[in-house]
């Protein structure tokens, strides 16, 4: 079947298309590179002409509170109506878990209006929330350092790797809608803190990491489960120490001593 995937390029993208090409389905990749792009509509009807299913793993280029907001609602709409227009039997979406008990955060309040345009609309849908990736690991303590400290709130995570959470979306692209929400996550919890502290040791980066309880995470404000998911979250395949004893031979970060 015909496959649309928004963001198709991305980190999440690139992979879920690689899947799905894989197994069999004819799949597009839709971005602005391609000629596709969801916020000015250009190119969308075309590109779902004849889908069966549109996967929106697409991120926004600006992270500023009104900027997040109008690209995620002005895409989603964008998406909706020409999907339904094109008689798009399932609309998928990677949202992020927690983005309920983050109120504070702008980039969260955009992502659970993008949920609820979805929710709303005519189109049976699967929302897949997501934890963390294992590689936005480093981006959270570069975005959490001052100085020589990184600081971050008292908080657990349970991170997924990149491989794990497109293999679960193109399960779920594949299969019947679900017409609600599922949560998928790394196998292991672990605090914030002592984890970014593993990460930055492997790639020899000499940064302390410190639990500050007045930390913020990207501004907003979190207690110590906001980020983890519920006990009904499917979990990933690949653990935290594979993860990162590959990684860190592929990609080592320099030491910012």
């Amino acid at each position: 079947m015909k496959i649309v995937v928004v963001g198709g390029r991305g980190r999440i993208g690139a992979r879920l298309v690689t899947l799905l090409t894989r197994g069999g389905h004819d799949v597009l990749a839709a971005s602005r590179r391609s000629g596709i792009d969801a916020v000015t509509g250009e190119g969308v009807a075309a590109a779902l002409r004849g889908a069966s299913v549109v996967v929106d793993v697409s991120d926004s280029p600006a992270f500023e509170d009104a900027a997040v907001m109008s690209f995620f609602t002005t895409s989603t709409r964008n998406l909706l109506a020409d999907a339904a227009a094109a008689g798009v039997g399932h609309h998928v979406l990677l949202s992020i878990v927690g983005i309920d008990r983050v109120p504070d955060s702008g980039y969260y309040r955009a992502k659970l209006a993008q949920e609820k345009l979805i929710r709303d609309s005519s189109i049976p849908y699967s929302i897949v929330r997501a934890t963390q990736f294992f590689e936005f690991l480093t981006t959270i303590a570069d975005a959490a350092t001052h100085g020589s400290a990184v600081r971050v709130p008292a908080a657990r995570i349970q991170p997924i790797a990149a491989d794990d959470v497109a293999r679960a979306v193109a399960a779920f692209s594949t299969g019947t809608p679900l017409n609600g929400t599922v949560e998928i996550a790394g196998p292991e919890p672990f605090y914030m803190a002592a984890l970014l502290q593993r990460v930055l040791g492997a790639r020899h980066d000499t940064r302390e990491v410190i639990a500050d309880p007045h930390a913020r995470f990207f501004g907003a404000a979190l207690n110590e489960s906001s980020l983890v998911p519920g006990d009904e979250a499917e979990l990933g395949e690949i653990r935290f120490d594979d993860w990162l004893g590959r990684s860190a031979v592929a990609d080592p970060h320099p030491s910012r001593s």
